[in-house]
């Protein structure tokens, strides 16, 4: 299967792969899957005290690791698509064009605001 893979699939399964990993890692929906292997530690750094979430476990690391999870996003979906693929297709183009979507965002969101940046800099020159 993986020797008739074209380019689009491949394509699609990197797009999925990032979306299911950002979902994991980033997203609040998933907070209650992340919070149990989380907990708050107050660090202090050149006098600057803050609050920062540390995973308790190798779980917690992997859960807030988006390198790892990354991984392993890629492994469960690659092996889906070779094991099961009547139910990961459909996932797969799901969350690729999430992911595709999130990208997009992305780009869009910055270019907005370098416009905004620059019409107020533009402003404070005049």
């Amino acid at each position: 299967m993986i020797n008739k893979l074209d380019w689009m699939t491949y394509f699609m399964i990197i797009l999925a792969s990032y979306r299911l990993t950002h979902l994991i890692v980033f997203d609040k929906i998933t907070e209650f899957i992340r919070k149990p292997f989380m907990k708050k530690e107050t660090v202090t750094t050149n006098g600057h005290t803050e609050v920062k979430k540390v995973p308790t476990s190798k779980f917690g690391y992997l859960l807030n690791c988006y390198w790892c999870a990354g991984v392993w996003s890629a492994i469960f979906i690659a092996l889906a698509y070779l094991f099961v693929p009547t139910v990961a297709k459909p996932l797969i183009f799901i969350f690729s064009i999430a992911g595709a979507q999130a990208i997009l965002e992305t780009f869009v969101g910055v270019g907005t605001k370098l416009i905004d940046f620059l019409s107020e800099a533009k402003k404070r020159m005049e």
